[in-house]
């Protein structure tokens, strides 16, 4: 990803939000994106109104961060999509 993309997080406002993010729960293999990156993708999806699938190339395949982001966004939120809830 190009350096000072311009509506992208500034390394000193990273330096704020990054710690209060969750981490992962423990050893397993190493992220495919880095946390930054998908928040960025989600700060200029939202900011621009654009549906997942019209994601910018430089924020990498639509269908990869679309997919963490509702996963992410579930845990925190405490969703369950089991099909054993859906009763």
């Amino acid at each position: 990803m190009p350096a000072g993309v311009r509506f992208d997080l500034t390394d000193a406002q990273w330096a704020v939000l990054g710690p209060l993010l969750p981490v992962g729960a423990g050893p397993g293999r190493r992220p495919v994106h880095l946390r930054r990156h998908l928040v960025d993708t989600a700060r200029w999806r939202v900011r621009v109104g654009a549906p997942w699938r019209d994601v910018l190339e430089r924020y990498g395949s639509w269908l990869c961060v679309s997919t963490h982001y509702k996963q992410r966004h579930a845990v925190e939120c405490g969703i369950n999509n089991s099909s054993d809830t859906a009763r």
